[in-house]
């Protein structure tokens, strides 16, 4: 098994490598589809779908019946401009692979190829999920279940390169790892006029920004310390001129939580201090809200397989046993099917520049993580699979 993986470890490269110079957006990724779909047909044993225009499946089934597997990856880039000068660098003006989802297809690719050559060891199926927009709500996750790419699925595990961790190290969460990544929207209508005479305006700014410092009272003062939850402006948007009060100011932002009925409250009580604030002043506003992914909630007994494998595989000292973060993943979509995982592969290296955090545009990640990625994928296939 592990000859298979060594044959296949440059092949990953090239593949990560290529995937890394043709980036596609969520819901745009025809080429890379394609490619992943032209690329699994060269390995034989495997039975190809496309569950969407821009996903795809592909079924291992194995020589003797059990339990069914599911590896998921995701393939979409994001619309940043690579500011990177490595000889592999975007070709599509201002969209990039800057969160590593160029690794999980080229992974997942190295697995397929690696498990389509041992089938007749195989107990069950493996079915391999190459996810599309996973970066644009609502999500590929959603239309793949939809499409019906988890029926009969017992288990569904996915990875990700994580640039924060260093090289080696496989980071493993038990229960929730991954937060629910809601976002809202707010327009804060007041009266423009002259900056010299603000009595005769309805100040939007003001206002906005008493918005901005109150909505933080929902954390502090309206919900349990001991809960993990967010609430973030990130945009405030308003005015023209030194001397002009605009009429309105709009501010967009995110709120991160883990639990259910925590995730419900927040935007009524986002509203009420919105609604107070604006009609304490005269104004007026407009408040949109829209519920993201579900949190990424690992199962216990999956989880357990993960960490054993990562013992095994790597030994006691690659292990990170990690807290939770208020990062979103759609790969929750996934483990409302069926119990799941998901872990980190650690692709940080300060020692080769490797520093750069995702979403940035010098983000890169160590290509040794690659092979890690696909002996985690390979072990955990047939401890998922075997008898015990």
């Amino acid at each position: 098994m592990n000859q298979l993986v060594d044959s296949v470890k440059e092949q990953v490269i090239q593949w990560r490598r290529y995937l890394h110079q043709n980036p596609e957006l969520s819901f745009h990724e025809e080429k890379t589809a394609q490619f992943v779909y032209d690329t699994l047909s060269s390995f034989g044993n495997l039975e190809l779908s496309r569950p969407t225009q821009t996903s795809v499946m592909a079924r291992l089934i194995g020589k003797q019946p059990g339990k069914v597997l599911a590896i998921r990856a995701d393939m979409d880039a994001l619309p940043i401009e690579e500011d990177n000068t490595f000889a592999f660098v975007s070709q599509n003006p201002g969209v990039m692979h800057a969160c590593g989802h160029d690794g999980h297809t080229a992974m997942l690719l190295g697995t397929a190829k690696v498990l389509s050559a041992l089938k007749d060891d195989i107990q069950g199926e493996v079915r391999f999920l190459f996810q599309h927009a996973e970066e644009l709500c609502p999500g590929g996750a959603e239309e793949m279940v939809q499409a019906g790419v988890m029926e009969g699925v017992d288990i569904v595990i996915g990875t990700h390169l994580w640039a924060p961790m260093e090289i080696g190290k496989i980071g493993v969460c038990y229960g929730a790892m991954m937060a629910s990544p809601d976002t809202f929207w707010i327009t804060i209508n007041g009266k423009g006029g002259h900056a010299a005479l603000p009595h005769q305006t309805i100040d939007s700014i003001a206002i906005g920004a008493q918005v901005v410092t109150n909505l933080q009272h929902i954390v502090a003062r309206n919900t349990d310390p001991l809960d993990n939850i967010v609430v973030s402006v990130t945009q405030f948007n308003g005015g023209s001129a030194h001397n002009v009060i605009p009429d309105s100011v709009e501010m967009c932002g995110t709120v991160r939580s883990f639990d259910a009925k925590l995730r419900e409250s927040v935007p009524v009580l986002m509203e009420r201090v919105i609604k107070g604030l604006t009609e304490a002043h005269g104004a007026e506003y407009v408040f949109k809200y829209e519920f993201g992914y579900r949190p990424v909630v690992n199962d216990e007994q999956v989880t357990r397989v993960i960490e054993a494998t990562v013992r095994e595989v790597f030994g006691e000292e690659a292990l990170d046993l990690m807290k939770p973060n208020m990062g979103g993943e759609d790969f929750s979509a996934f483990q409302q099917k069926a119990p799941g995982a998901y872990f980190y592969v650690g692709a940080g290296n300060a020692d080769k520049g490797i520093v750069y955090p995702h979403h940035h545009p010098r983000f890169t990640i160590d290509e040794d993580a690659l092979e890690k990625g696909v002996k985690m994928f390979v072990a955990s296939t047939f401890k998922f699979l075997s008898d015990n």
